[in-house]
């Protein structure tokens, strides 16, 4: 069964949108780095430009700035505990607060704050969204029950075909209330043209790149499924084949996660890859990053349910090295999909060393002429498909059906 984008009309003037002075609120864990968190501020903002009230409620995170500068408004609440008496405790909190601030829809974004929220939205009678960031792995009954409350909303947003499918297979009881709304990236801050030279400098300088050194980058957290184990072993493929001048980035917080950054310093200095394989950190300016990017790869051991580092790295330019799974044939064209020459990346079997050293040095040996082409081509592809003004539309067209207005 597939799933299609709802149709969207463009936002109308704060004077005449139906949300104009409403009250919504979102609750997710942490307002870090990430995809469900990204759209919880893209959304926030949304809202303020139509005149409604943004609430987030969240413990916090870098986010949080840029949630307030947009006009989003912080209410700091313990949203990522998955305690179950402390998730009860919760729901009495969120009761109370949705009645002080007036709240008419909740939308939630993560598993333990959508049980809070559900129970609360039934408490309060109120209107109650979810969105399906991931693929949340249930390798049993109770994990499986847990996970459902994703699709427990009167809407159930979906940010890819992919993951509508992911639903469908898992909560089929959600069928009729499942909405694809595509993760939306900003194309006026993903442009080539508005980056300067002096941010990219920069951030070659702060990475220990030479002048005559190309960059693969690797965007995402330090996680194993995020393939940065594959991309090590590739370079050194790539290494012992000839290359030289490829150095290769890893950029992401390791988020508590100590054992596996030692495990991949110990692959890396067993390599002999220390000049050439760097862990930098989470990076602060990523359009930056993805221009000074060669190629850019997200080399992923289990499915991506959207690919937002694809899209950007695209509209930036950069050729795309990504695992063929999840919903990644919406977000990469390759071949079978299209001809060779209506390409958009690469894409390569997941896990697989060998493919992914040979899809990058594809990329890298792009002539300039070949890399403008590809270049056009992905821009125009995320552009149609993949825009944050369709994806703030569409979402707010979900909370004026709910609504009733």
């Amino acid at each position: 069964m597939s799933f299609q984008p709802g149709a969207h009309l463009s936002l109308p003037s704060t004077e005449t949108h139906p949300l104009s002075g409403r009250t919504i609120l979102q609750i997710i864990p942490e307002l870090e780095a990430g995809g469900a968190e990204r759209t919880a501020v893209d959304i926030a903002k949304g809202l303020t430009d139509v005149g409604a009230r943004a609430l987030v409620a969240t413990e916090g995170g870098r986010l949080v700035a840029e949630l307030q500068a947009k006009g989003g408004v912080w209410l700091p609440f313990p949203a990522a505990s998955k305690n179950p008496f402390a998730m009860a405790l919760n729901v009495r909190r969120l009761v109370l607060l949705c009645r002080h601030e007036g709240v008419e829809l909740i939308h939630a974004r993560s598993r333990a704050p959508a049980w809070v929220g559900l129970a609360a939205a039934k408490v309060l009678k109120l209107p109650f969204v979810t969105t399906y960031h991931g693929s949340y792995a249930s390798r049993s009954g109770v994990k499986t029950l847990y996970n459902s409350v994703m699709a427990r909303g009167d809407v159930v947003i979906a940010n890819s075909a992919y993951t509508a499918e992911l639903i469908l297979a898992k909560h089929g009881f959600a069928h009729e209330r499942i909405r694809v709304v595509n993760r939306g990236t900003n194309f006026s801050a993903f442009a080539p043209a508005v980056v300067g030279a002096d941010r990219v400098q920069a951030l070659r300088k702060a990475w220990g790149i030479e002048p005559h050194q190309r960059i693969v980058l690797l965007p995402g957290r330090l996680t194993g499924w995020k393939g940065q184990r594959v991309l090590i072993e590739a370079a050194r493929i790539m290494r012992d084949g000839g290359d030289t001048d490829t150095a290769f980035i890893l950029a992401g917080d390791a988020q508590g996660r100590d054992g596996y950054v030692r495990d991949l310093d110990q692959l890396i200095a067993k390599a002999g890859l220390e000049a050439r394989v760097k862990r930098v950190g989470h990076c602060t300016d990523m359009p930056a990053a993805m221009l000074a990017a060669s190629v850019v790869t997200v080399p992923s051991t289990e499915p991506e349910a959207f690919g937002r580092v694809a899209v950007e790295a695209q509209a930036m330019g950069a050729p795309v090295v990504v695992s063929d799974l999840g919903a990644v044939p919406e977000t990469v064209l390759a071949p079978p999909q299209t001809s060779a020459n209506e390409r958009t990346g690469w894409r390569i079997p997941p896990d697989d060393a060998a493919a992914l050293a040979a899809g990058l040095a594809e990329a890298l040996a792009l002539r300039p002429s070949a890399r403008d082409a590809l270049a056009r081509r992905a821009r125009q592809h995320v552009e149609r498909h993949f825009s944050l003004e369709s994806m703030v539309s569409e979402t707010l067209d979900v909370y004026c059906a709910l609504l009733g207005r």
